[in-house]
């Protein structure tokens, strides 16, 4: 089916969307940035503390793996009704009930030694993060012009980073003094007093205007769309090399290189650090040279060669240089890719597509959160789950020259204006 055959919803400008900005609001944009990066700290937290906190629970791999799991299907499973509640209502108050319930959730995370308790705890957790990513991300996208949709997107996602580089760098420091639980009660008061400053004095956001939100009998249409699907099949690509690497590299790399958890914290606050900022110039690159095909078919080409050469990888120098490397491609490509569908399908749809991208993304994170400790529970190892990632980046190069196709379509029958406006979108 080709993509000027399908009935979508057609975009509607509101006078104080992002369509028509032409500045940015430096203190919103902050403030959104550092209570996004809440979310970062419980997962980052949990990874980075797994080895402690599997001998102080009593887990196995594979359970340590279903805590990562059961957070990740939750939060999943809500992002299509989250893009479409932050549509339909508003994006603030959705923002702001799942940061207090996701900080919640990291506080009593500390408090419980039930395997059964914590995995109600993730699930909860997952809920709360549903509510905080698709409405963040049209908050963010609000408070700059269109021409810089892809920067905004990409610095939204560096926030989630800010906390893991502040958590790598102090949590092998304090954890001999205080233990991972109060590192955990800490963090998660830090947040609650960020989403209280957001409540205060935040950007409301963006006002919608009387019917510009899409309604459920559009979702055939949308979802029929080729550019759904092949952008959904590199987000499930992406997020299962980020989700895996994420969960389970720190354990990778003490259990089968030999690392310190001092060493491993050190080195992943570095790639943390490396990563953030390449979320932000990976939006950047993309929307100067207008090519965001080119800038995600680039970053899956160089985490396929990183990805082989971090298995094979014996020296501590190889293995640094290695992770540091991966680490400024794992999310360059982050913004174009959430941007793609939106330039297709309208502005109207951000909620949405953004909802149904980080649906597929997540669904991949689920299955190799979940899959790399079955992998090392069965064969001791974790090379096959490492190869099985090289696979599915070489899967994701052939959709990113679908996606530069579909772009090229869309530019020619003018789906969106922002593209008219802009100038035809380049291809590979």
């Amino acid at each position: 089916m080709k993509s000027r055959d399908v009935a979508v919803p057609q975009p509607q400008v509101d006078p104080a969307s992002p369509t028509t900005r032409t500045s940015v609001s430096v203190w919103a944009i902050a403030l959104i940035v550092i209570c996004q990066s809440t979310q970062g700290f419980s997962l980052g937290g949990i990874a980075l503390f797994l080895p402690l906190i599997r001998d102080d629970v009593g887990l196995t791999f594979g359970q340590a793996g279903t805590l990562g799991a059961v957070s990740l299907l939750v939060f999943a499973a809500m992002q299509v009704p989250a893009g479409y509640l932050a549509d339909r209502f508003g994006p603030k108050r959705l923002f702001l009930l799942g940061l207090v319930g996701l900080n919640l959730c990291s506080l009593t995370f500390a408090l419980v030694d039930s395997f059964t308790i914590l995995l109600v705890n993730q699930a909860l957790s997952g809920l709360a993060r549903a509510f905080v990513f698709a409405p963040g991300l049209l908050l963010i996208t609000h408070e700059f012009p269109a021409h810089r949709r892809a920067t905004a997107l990409g610095l939204y996602v560096a926030g989630g980073f800010s906390s893991n580089i502040l958590l790598s760098l102090a949590g092998p420091a304090l954890v001999g003094h205080v233990g991972w639980r109060w590192i955990f009660v800490g963090f998660s008061l830090l947040g609650l007093g960020v989403t209280a400053l957001y409540w205060r004095a935040g950007s409301p956001g963006p006002t919608r205007q009387r019917d510009s939100y899409v309604r459920l009998r559009e979702l055939p249409g949308l979802l029929a769309h080729p550019v759904m699907w092949v952008a959904g099949g590199v987000q499930f690509v992406r997020y299962s090399v980020v989700n895996g690497l994420g969960f389970w590299l720190p354990t990778y790399l003490i259990a089968e290189k030999g690392f310190s958890l001092h060493t491993a914290g050190l080195l992943l606050a570095a790639a943390a650090a490396v990563t953030a900022s390449s979320n932000f110039l990976g939006g950047h690159v993309s929307d100067r040279l207008r090519r965001p095909a080119l800038v995600i078919g680039v970053s899956l080409a160089v985490l396929t060669a990183t990805i082989v050469a971090l298995v094979s990888a014996r020296s501590l120098p190889v293995v640094v240089v290695v992770v540091l490397v991966q680490a400024v491609f794992l999310q360059f490509y982050f913004g174009p890719l959430f941007e793609i569908p939106i330039r297709v399908l309208g502005v109207r749809t951000a909620g949405l597509t953004s909802g149904w991208s980080n649906l597929c993304a997540n669904i991949g994170g689920l299955s190799f959160a979940f899959g790399l400790g079955q992998v090392k529970d069965l064969t001791g190892s974790f090379a096959i789950g490492m190869y099985a990632m090289v696979g599915l980046c070489l899967l994701g190069l052939v959709g990113a020259y679908g996606l530069s196709v579909l772009l090229a379509r869309a530019a020619r029958s003018a789906t969106e204006p922002a593209v008219a406006a802009t100038g035809p979108e380049r291809t590979w």
